[in-house]
């Protein structure tokens, strides 16, 4: 194997770029609701997704969505979509999901962190911040659902 060979063997992984892909902030009860002295519930849900755009190249997004209630009433309702251009290349076999399903998102969290709180203060209210994410067991309990849907459907 020539010596050129060998380098282009080699792991790649590089961030090209970091973005905000989707944002959107709904107060659907304001003014009245910045009068309101109840302490809200807090709901927030993540969704990390990979898509391939390119030999090698994928996007990684990770979906916020945080709503705060007082009752049944929507303080406020944040969605964001935190993205990145990762290149990934010669990986060894099948090391590419992993990455994709975990580094990548560790990667792009603090970011998401950042531009939810942030959001959050813009719109009158105190910041949300999130807690942080184990991306790993988040991965491991997806596999090991799939594996039991799995061994469910073939008995």
């Amino acid at each position: 194997m020539t010596e050129a060979a060998q380098e282009n063997a080699q792991p790649v992984f590089n961030m090209e770029k970091i973005y905000v892909k989707d944002i959107s902030l709904e107060i659907p009860h304001a003014p009245q609701i910045f009068l309101e002295r109840e302490n809200p519930q807090i709901d927030i849900q993540l969704l990390p997704q990979a898509t391939p755009i390119d030999e090698g190249v994928f996007e990684v997004v990770i979906t916020a969505t945080v709503t705060s209630k007082i009752g049944e009433k929507i303080m406020f309702l944040v969605e964001t979509k935190q993205a990145g251009i990762f290149r990934i290349q010669n990986l060894p076999g099948g090391d590419m999901e992993a990455v994709l399903a975990v580094m990548c998102p560790n990667i792009l969290f603090p970011y998401l962190r950042e531009t939810v709180s942030s959001l959050t203060v813009r719109a009158g209210f105190p910041p949300v911040l999130l807690n942080p994410i184990n991306f790993d067991a988040l991965y491991q309990q997806q596999k090991q659902a799939q594996a039991d849907a799995a061994t469910a459907t073939t008995h």
